[in-house]
């Protein structure tokens, strides 16, 4: 595994004391088009059963790395990211990888994504955080190409980099017995990384739960429509996403999409300060939500409820709701 650390792109505007100024927008380029295809949605089977391993664990300030997992509750989080360039070529990304590896195997079945590895038609892994539900499926991923570039931010644990080139971690029940073979680039968070023509990532430094540092999120731009924004769990807020948009990127006051996790009701019910930030989303104006994951239904049905354009799905192939995009279904932003 070869380790690389990349910090500004060429194009980016810096400070001398590293951070990025406001004057001066940052353009990435461009495409026409990106379509997400959910591979996963469902990072758990059960939020009880979540939540007594957890305690097991010591609780939600001990470590991920040696709670006593139950490889029967896990399932993962993925998605699958295609670029439609200028050029009308395409371009692919695997989203996170998951947790439990005969789940993730299947869905990589039904989604076609096994055959777009084995094909090397997937130019990368983008690893958002280092959760277990985004990453300890990562052997399912690396038993069809090995060899594949794996993005990560900077703040991975050595548990987790250990993990990535091939360990056994039994206190958390999670293996991974495909050593990775590729680059490894660890992206500097605050920075804008462009990883090709309308696509950069964006990383976040903040502490997470389950004794996790940092969350990196992807911008795409769409020529002639503006940004959209894909997370993970988006554990860094909307208003985050949203501000670091407006401040550093072309087109950032047009962020007219959002894909993946908000992080907003994860567990079940919806907190008031949480339904706050859902009411004062509709400020942002989005033309198309296609949210899931830790989203939670209750936050996807307050959006509903209040009108949002919020992107519906077929409930099927596990998902336990048609009320945002779930397992197998895809949402094209053009």
């Amino acid at each position: 595994m070869n380790v690389r650390r990349l910090a500004l792109h060429e194009k980016d505007a810096e400070m001398p004391d590293g951070s990025l100024t406001k004057a001066e927008k940052i353009d990435f380029g461009a495409c026409r088009a990106v379509t997400m295809t959910c591979v996963s949605e469902i990072g758990w089977a059960s939020n009880d059963g979540l939540m007594q391993d957890i305690a097991a664990g010591g609780g939600v300030a001990a470590s991920q790395w040696h709670m006593p997992w139950r490889e029967e509750n896990a399932r993962g989080s993925c998605s699958l990211l295609e670029i439609e360039c200028l050029d009308g070529s395409r371009r692919r990304l695997l989203i996170d990888s998951g947790w439990n590896l005969d789940y993730m195997r299947a869905r990589f079945a039904a989604t076609g994504v096994d055959k777009l590895l084995r094909a090397g038609e997937i130019e990368a892994v983008f690893l958002t955080h280092e959760h277990m539900d985004h990453l300890f499926g990562l052997q399912a991923v690396l038993e069809l190409k090995p060899d594949i570039t794996i993005f990560v931010l900077s703040t991975f644990s050595d548990d987790a980099c250990r993990f990535i080139a091939g360990a056994d971690v039994p206190e958390a029940r999670a293996r991974n017995d495909a050593p990775h073979e590729g680059e490894l680039i660890r992206l500097e968070p605050g920075r804008v990384h462009a990883l090709m023509p309308g696509l950069a990532a964006v990383g976040f430094d903040l502490p997470i739960i389950l004794g996790i540092e940092g969350e990196q999120s992807l911008y795409v731009r769409i020529e002639g429509k503006g940004l959209v924004g894909v997370t993970g769990c988006g554990h860094h807020t909307v208003e985050r996403i949203m501000a670091f948009a407006r401040d550093h990127l072309t087109d950032g006051t047009q962020v007219y999409g959002l894909y993946g996790g908000l992080h907003l009701a994860p567990f079940g019910p919806l907190a008031p300060e949480k339904e706050a930030i859902i009411r004062d989303m509709g400020k942002y104006r989005l033309k198309r939500i296609a949210c899931n994951h830790c989203t939670g239904l209750p936050a996807v049905k307050l959006m509903i409820d209040l009108g949002y354009p919020v992107v519906r799905g077929s409930g099927c192939d596990g998902s336990i709701s048609d009320l945002y995009v779930g397992n197998g279904d895809s949402v094209i932003f053009d």
